[in-house]
């Protein structure tokens, strides 16, 4: 199992400290270093900046949102950031979710499956550097009746195949991406419930494309806090704000991924109360009503040794690379959790 960061959004008041960390992580070996984008920073010029001040790691985008860009230009994006980087770009993508899609980038948030399909279609033909004319539900190049003629792309990526990944949660969109992808960004991951919510999802996607797991990566993002077994209680509390914010505020109250996950893990009633709040205004009530367990669960908390050993469950459970979110209020403590990500997959037998 290798091990990757993520930076999260710039302009989270992180951002002095972010280059460090890429780099102590290019240092230590980890695999990749990604970067988010919602409403905010914008993914691509955050790895630009770390590509190009690092030497071995890989950048990914987790991730581009499917809204903000035309196909095309994504195609042009990741071919450039992969020649800029010598080979080392993945592009992550992901439809957001309906207040951002709607609200901020004003793309009607409809059939996602199928407008990712569509998306996926037109960036590998694009990245062939073939003639691009496309004939979709969603997308129609050229357009018929005008100027335009099938145009191919003049950038030549480092490699001839780049690596995507798709950000999936529900059940669909799982197994579409097993079937379209060469790997899935996953979010609130726990061990225990990995195969049932995720893997099985994705390994049916693999079988209708013919393929099995072999080479497929699967990579979700934990946030890791470093410190006591004593002191797992206080470690958890550090992300009550974040997980509230995801399970109770994200999307809206009909279409919540992320509340709908921590129902399928068992928290229905949880779940429910946690949005209820959330979306009244209270967010420190929602922030209460989290279950340690579920926090225990969808992240690593504790003493190195107590990391390496969910690090075990989580390759057991078909992880091939687990992407740390360290904590930290220092940079010096935010480095400490990313050489003890490394400490604890050597004593995990992992690396």
């Amino acid at each position: 199992m290798r091990l990757g960061i993520n930076l999260g959004y710039w302009g989270a008041g992180m951002d002095s400290d972010n280059l460090a960390v890429a780099q102590e992580a290019d240092r230590l070996g980890y695999s990749v270093c990604w970067a988010a984008e919602a409403y905010g920073s914008d993914a691509p010029s955050v790895l630009s900046w770390v590509a190009a001040q690092t030497e071995r790691i890989d950048i990914g985008s987790a991730i581009f949102q499917i809204p903000a860009r035309t196909p095309a230009m994504t195609a042009m994006t990741a071919a450039t950031l992969d020649s800029l980087s010598g080979g080392r770009f993945r592009l992550g993508l992901g439809v957001s979710g309906p207040q951002v899609s709607e609200g901020w980038y004003g793309v009607k948030f409809d059939k996602p499956l199928a407008r990712t399909r569509e998306y996926v279609d037109i960036i590998r033909k694009a990245m062939s550097r073939e003639r691009l004319s496309y004939e979709g539900q969603h997308w129609t190049l050229p357009l018929p009746g005008g100027p335009g003629k099938p145009l191919k792309l003049t950038v030549h990526p480092e490699r001839e195949h780049i690596p995507l990944y798709i950000a999936a949660i529900g059940p669909k969109n799982l197994e579409q991406t097993g079937e379209i992808a060469d790997g899935a960004l996953l979010i609130f991951p726990s061990a225990d419930h990995l195969e049932e919510t995720a893997i099985t999802h994705l390994r049916a996607g693999r079988e209708k494309a013919g393929r099995t797991m072999d080479g497929f990566d699967v990579c979700p993002t934990l946030p890791l806090a470093l410190g006591e077994d004593k002191d797992v209680s206080a470690l958890a509390d550090m992300f009550r704000p974040y997980t509230a914010l995801y399970v109770g505020g994200m999307g809206s109250r009909k279409q919540n991924f992320y509340n709908q996950l921590a129902q399928r893990m068992g928290y229905e009633k949880e779940a429910a109360e946690i949005q209820d709040k959330y979306l009244s205004g209270d967010k420190d009530g929602a922030a209460a009503a989290i279950p340690e367990r579920l926090i225990d669960q969808t992240t690593l908390l504790g003493s190195v040794e107590r990391i390496a050993e969910r690090m075990q469950a989580y390759a057991a459970a078909g992880v091939t690379t687990l992407t740390l979110a360290p904590a930290g209020f220092t940079l010096d403590e935010r480095l400490a959790s990313l050489r003890a990500g490394t400490e604890a997959l050597e004593r995990a037998g992992l690396a």
